[in-house]
């Protein structure tokens, strides 16, 4: 049993067909606390909160992305 903090958080792919829609995607994950964002080649991952879940999947989709939850916490 891992009870980090570290751990706590669930992992978001995206798709897009513009790189633009990552940078400001990128940008606008980092405001909600996302850790490990990282975007390239027309793709982007980011590590969210439980809590800023349905928000950080709806402004990938905003943003011209295909999201996809990768895994969860715990």
């Amino acid at each position: 049993m891992n009870s980090s903090d570290e751990a706590e958080g669930i992992a978001i792919h995206a798709s897009y067909t513009h790189e633009a829609g990552i940078r400001e995607a990128a940008m606008k994950l980092r405001l909600l606390r996302a850790e490990e964002v990282t975007g390239d080649g027309g793709f982007l991952t980011a590590t969210v909160n439980p809590d800023v879940l349905e928000r950080a999947l709806h402004l990938i989709r905003q943003t011209g992305g295909e999201p996809n939850v990768a895994d969860t916490f715990g």
